[in-house]
């Protein structure tokens, strides 16, 4: 029975150490995630599925039974938010489904990546296709419509939006995961 019970043990350290060093570049293209064996972004549908994970101290994450993302009323439109309100932007520097982010070092600090602890991210209102990249240091960055999606170290409160078209590179998300860009103002 010890025998039994120590190579169950094994197998299952193991396993936890080839998840654990699942990442990369690469995205899947299915609407449900991917199974767990080998280096890939994971894909997940938009659904209201709750997250059931804790926060990650590093950044904003959805608490235990939230979705990650919601839909908010903004003063720049209808814009994809975190489960705490917060504005989410895209980076115009990104390529649609590489699999990585172009905004690191400093850039990352000024932008911090939206986190996740779900391997099948959740939304409310969200029609975008959700998933994940692994960033650098390993963690989970959401992903909407196969574009990295970042906060604004910027904005203090729910509702906030002074990342907005910022450099003219960053702009917040609606719900479909296309760029909100500002209306020119004065018709030009």
């Amino acid at each position: 029975m010890s025998k039994h019970i120590g190579a169950t043990l094994s197998a299952l350290a193991l396993a936890v150490v080839v998840s654990g060093c699942a990442g990369g570049s690469g995205t899947t293209t299915t609407a449900s995630p991917p199974p767990p064996s080998g280096p890939s972004a994971t894909v997940a549908p938009a659904s209201s599925a709750p997250m059931t994970s804790a926060p990650d101290a590093s950044g904003p994450t959805a608490p235990g039974g939230a979705a990650d993302l919601k839909t908010a009323s903004t003063s720049g439109g209808q814009a994809v938010v975190d489960s705490k309100g917060m504005s989410v932007y895209v980076f115009t520097k990104d390529t649609k489904g590489a699999g990585t982010s172009a905004c690191t070092g400093s850039c990352a600090a000024a932008w911090p990546p939206v986190l996740t602890d779900s391997a099948a991210p959740a939304a409310e209102g969200v029609t975008a296709r959700l998933g994940t990249i692994t960033t650098p240091d390993g963690k989970k960055q959401l992903t909407i419509g196969g574009m990295p999606v970042y906060h604004f170290a910027k904005d203090r409160a729910p509702g906030d939006i002074a990342g907005q078209g910022v450099g003219g590179v960053w702009y917040l998300v609606d719900p479909a995961g296309d760029m909100i860009k500002p209306a020119a103002v004065g018709g030009y």
